[in-house]
C-alpha cells in the first residue's frame, strides 16, 4: 500500500513513556517520507509546559537511510533528546 501511495503511513496504538510519563504515538512513513526535515516533540502536559522539541534533516546517502544488510540497518536521529 505504502508503493502505491493508497497508505503512505502508519500510526501506532498511543503509550506512555512511563506509568506517569509523556502519552505517545509514533507515526511511520512505510516508504520513506522524501528528503524532509523530522522534528520530535514531547509535550509536557504539566502547567508547566516544559516542551521538548528538536528537529534535524537527515543525511539520505548515510547508511541509516539504505537498505538493510542485517537485520537492522544503523540507527538515525537525535541521539540525547531526552534523558
Amino acid at each position: 500500500d505504502a508503493l502505491s501511495e493508497r497508505q503512505t503511513s502508519i500510526y501506532s496504538p498511543p503509550f506512555y513513556s512511563s506509568p506517569n510519563g509523556y502519552k505517545m504515538r509514533a507515526r511511520l512513513y512505510l516508504n520513506g517520507d522524501g528528503n524532509a526535515r523530522f522534528t520530535f516533540g514531547l509535550f509536557d502536559q504539566t502547567p508547566q509546559q516544559r516542551h521538548i522539541i528538536d528537529s534535524f534533516r537527515p543525511d539520505i546517502k548515510s547508511n541509516s537511510f539504505q537498505r538493510p544488510r542485517s537485520n537492522m540497518n544503523i540507527a538515525s536521529g537525535i541521539p540525547k533528546f531526552f534523558r
